[in-house]
């Protein structure tokens, strides 16, 4: 078993995407060790996975920490996930793809760094209407989570869609539950999001894994490579994120996904490239109306009002600096 340091540098840049968004792995890590390192795209999807498995839990383990999970979600995308991860792996061998594996992995692959990409831009969209700023969800603050209305049927089912997904691509756990979630349960905060998919994902992936161990084509010297750089990685990007915003780094990964999938799906390299410029141009756009028709004058910010104009109903009755008890001038000469 050799060691490549490229592919640890590689690892440890993926790892922080990773611990940083709560997406991004092996819609990054699969594409990267095909395209840069020319790897075999059966184990590249069997190696990410299960380099995945030991990824997730050092971002996982940040958020569970700082109580930014909510478990009763992570219990029922599992019931779905679970079975359908480990149903994946063995899916890719049942089919008659024959000689044509590779190829049929490739455009596999393309749909579904397609469909990730897409999910970034509705998510990206979603979290800048909803928290009212151009920029986005605001700085992630440690709380505890608050009590949902679970909704077993719909989570279950997007369990299941996502588990199939990374058990078949190693793409897919975080694209896609982290923007359903968004959908399904708008009060979560950005923190607990990321914090509950990276949850949810340590036994997803357990069970793609095992799956990719016992039908893939699992290389370990790859994955302990891969593994070296990405578990300091996740490490520090959960720290990151679970106390800074993520929103423009998002934005630009779904620009990096879409290229990544248009190559994987054949496109020529002005095709990718166009292509990458107006979604670039196209989203600077969207930036700039959210921006215009959400954005608070600098005047506004500074007034006792402001919590009205930006407020996040996630985040509970708002309180400014300027309200509430600032009004009793006892406790405003105590508190300069």
């Amino acid at each position: 078993m050799s060691i490549d340091p490229a592919l640890i540098v590689g690892g440890l840049l993926v790892g922080f995407i990773v611990g940083l968004t709560g997406m991004g792995g092996g819609a990054l890590m699969t594409p990267m060790l095909i395209f840069v390192f020319r790897v075999d795209p059966l184990v590249a999807v069997s190696s990410d996975v299960v380099a995945s498995l030991f990824m997730k839990p050092a971002g996982a383990i940040v958020h569970l920490r700082r109580k930014t999970v909510n478990l009763k979600l992570v219990l029922w995308l599992c019931v779905g996930s679970v079975p359908a991860a480990f149903s994946g792996a063995l899916l890719i061998k049942v089919l008659p793809f024959g000689e044509s594996l590779d190829a049929a992995l490739l455009r596999i692959l393309g749909v579904a760094l397609l469909i990730a990409s897409g999910g970034l831009v509705v998510r990206a969209v979603l979290q800048m209407v909803r928290s009212r700023s151009a920029f986005g969800e605001g700085p992630a603050r440690p709380s505890a989570p608050q009590e949902l209305v679970v909704r077993p049927v719909p989570t279950a089912l997007l369990g299941a869609v996502a588990g199939l997904l990374v058990g078949m691509t190693s793409v897919g756990a975080g694209s896609i539950v982290i923007v359903v979630l968004l959908l399904l349960y708008p009060a979560l905060k950005a923190s607990q999001l990321v914090g509950t998919d990276l949850v949810q994902a340590v036994p997803l992936v357990a069970a793609a894994s095992l799956g990719h161990v016992l039908y893939g084509d699992f290389s370990l010297g790859l994955t302990t490579s891969l593994l070296i750089g990405a578990i300091p990685g996740a490490w520090f990007g959960a720290h990151v994120s679970s106390r800074a915003p993520g929103g423009i780094i998002r934005r630009a990964l779904a620009i990096l996904l879409l290229a990544s999938a248009l190559k994987l799906l054949g496109a020529s390299i002005p095709v990718v490239l166009g292509a990458a410029v107006a979604a670039l141009v196209g989203g600077n756009l969207i930036w700039f109306w959210v921006r215009r028709r959400f954005g608070v004058p600098p005047v506004a910010r500074s007034a006792p009002a402001v919590h009205a104009e930006g407020h996040d109903p996630a985040d509970g009755p708002a309180q400014s600096r300027a309200a509430g008890p600032a009004d009793d001038p006892a406790e405003t000469s105590r508190r300069e």
